[in-house]
């Protein structure tokens, strides 16, 4: 078999596609999560913190001479990825546990009962006109 009829198979297994079409989603929803969190989420806790923006915190290492830019440790950009971290995670938690408690609700319905065959019915019609007509 050749290297490209198996690269063929791997690609268009229901799985790999899953995969790539979960990937790309996620790429989105985590675009709309950032922005939830730059711009709508964090604002308040800026202020409630004196105003401090997370994205602006860092420590410098060295100071800018010229035209080298400075060394700094930009923590407060890590401190603001945590917490879209941990806020996509929440989401993601919460959707799969509504999805989860979904499909408990779907498992726990009883299924109605069997429709009774043609010949059932037809007994049944039998028995039925026996009774009225003895």
């Amino acid at each position: 078999m050749s290297m490209m009829k198996e690269f063929k198979q791997f690609a268009m297994r229901g799985n790999v596609v899953d995969l790539a079409v979960a990937v790309i989603i996620g790429g989105a929803f985590g675009k709309i999560i950032a922005s939830f969190v730059a711009d709508v989420l964090m604002p308040p806790i800026g202020l409630l913190l004196g105003g401090a923006d997370f994205t602006d915190l860092f420590i410098t290492l060295k100071e800018a001479q010229g035209e080298i830019a400075a060394v700094t440790i930009n923590y407060g950009t890590f401190i603001q990825n945590v917490v879209d971290f941990l806020i996509i995670a929440l989401v993601i938690f919460m959707m799969i546990r509504g999805m989860n408690n979904m499909k408990k609700k779907e498992e726990a319905a009883p299924a109605p009962p069997p429709a009774p065959s043609k010949e059932e019915q037809l007994l049944t019609e039998i028995r039925d006109l026996l009774k009225k007509n003895p």
